[in-house]
């Protein structure tokens, strides 16, 4: 250290920005300069609230279904961008949406990823995914995993086309450099069959499983389950209505769970489901996790931050990070969610606050 001009004087400004010019070919830069953007007191997000009206997407997505093949798309998809991300392909800064149209006989040739996957139903009835061989017939509003690595297809049917909400976590295995993907060998199409529609709901999905080392334990131990049907969930919901009286923030809201550990359906991804009566208004409540919406049955109001959007049944909306989210029930209203709280909570990075 030398004798120099003081700290903050003109003279000592002008001697730093020669420094950092110095310094720049080098690849070093200081932190005190952009330190309050790089730890912020709360949450920034480039993520904007939007709304997509399932309607107009469909539309669209069923006119594609006209120009290009499943099969020479790999997966005929639209994908919901938010427009806060341009060119990302993101609708959060973790997480994807696409809305996925398989038409009548076709497949989605089988693959496997090291992304996390759920697919939500949002129409039709009869197709399937298949995991691992074994298949999960699709309805609608039913929940199928695709857990990361796993064997799937999809195949449909029956005589309607069949639409779904993919949600991927996409954008963190990119943020991890972790990609990777496989196609069956010799071109196959789909898995060989391994076990009958609904095996695995009756060994692991009703607080049973097979004895750990034996043939029968044939899911992976850590996730076991992957079909969430609707009728079941829809039940669940119903009666904790009659139950009780609804959470002044959430209503009424049940989590989806991996039946081996109790904690979130996937490593990545959390999902849940709420039902707020008619009438009903939540008080603001805000999570780190921005989180992707579907909205299942009844109309209402979200008010996020300082927007508002107008619900409709299927339509899609997200809430980013940190933004203040109040919904109003006009009918009785049904929702869906998922985000990336499975991974916030598991790096302790998961906060809320209740207004």
């Amino acid at each position: 250290m030398t004798d120099g001009p003081a700290p903050g004087s003109n003279e000592a400004r002008t001697l730093l920005q020669a420094l950092y010019k110095e310094m720049e070919p080098q690849h070093l830069f200081p932190l005190w300069e952009v330190l309050a953007a790089l730890v912020t007191p709360t949450p920034t997000s480039a993520v904007q609230p939007h709304l997509w009206h399932y309607e107009d997407a469909r539309a669209h997505l069923l006119r594609a279904g006209d120009l290009i093949s499943a099969e020479q798309a790999e997966r005929r998809v639209l994908i919901l961008e938010n427009p806060g991300l341009p060119g990302t392909s993101s609708v959060t800064s973790s997480l994807y949406a696409g809305l996925q149209l398989i038409l009548p006989g076709e497949v989605a040739p089988c693959h496997r990823h090291t992304q996390c996957a759920l697919r939500f139903v949002m129409e039709g009835d009869g197709a399937f995914t298949a995991v691992d061989g074994e298949k999960a017939v699709m309805r609608p509003f039913d929940l199928i995993l695709t857990p990361n690595w796993q064997w799937h297809d999809h195949g449909n049917d029956s005589g309607r086309p069949m639409i779904w909400l993919d949600g991927l976590d996409i954008p963190t295995v990119r943020f991890y450099a972790a990609s990777f993907a496989e196609r069956l060998p010799d071109g196959a199409m789909a898995h060989p069959e391994t076990a009958p529609p609904g095996d695995t709901a009756a060994r692991y999905g009703r607080n049973l499983r097979p004895f750990g080392g034996t043939a029968a334990a044939r899911r992976p131990g850590r996730l076991p389950l992957f079909h969430y049907p609707y009728a079941e969930w829809r039940e669940s919901l119903a009666v904790m209505a009659r139950a009780g009286d609804p959470d002044a923030h959430l209503g009424h809201a049940l989590e989806f769970i991996n039946p081996a550990d109790g904690g979130d359906v996937m490593p990545t991804i959390a999902a849940h489901v709420r039902l707020l009566p008619r009438g009903f208004a939540t008080r603001a409540r805000r999570s780190t996790d921005a989180t992707v919406f579907v909205v299942v049955e009844g109309s209402g109001t979200a008010r996020i931050g300082g927007r508002q959007l107008a619900l409709a049944p299927r339509d899609i909306f997200v809430v980013p990070s940190w933004a203040a989210l109040e919904l109003e029930a006009a009918t009785e209203l049904v929702l869906f969610g998922y985000s990336d709280a499975a991974a916030q909570r598991k790096l302790g990075l998961w906060r809320e606050t209740r207004e």
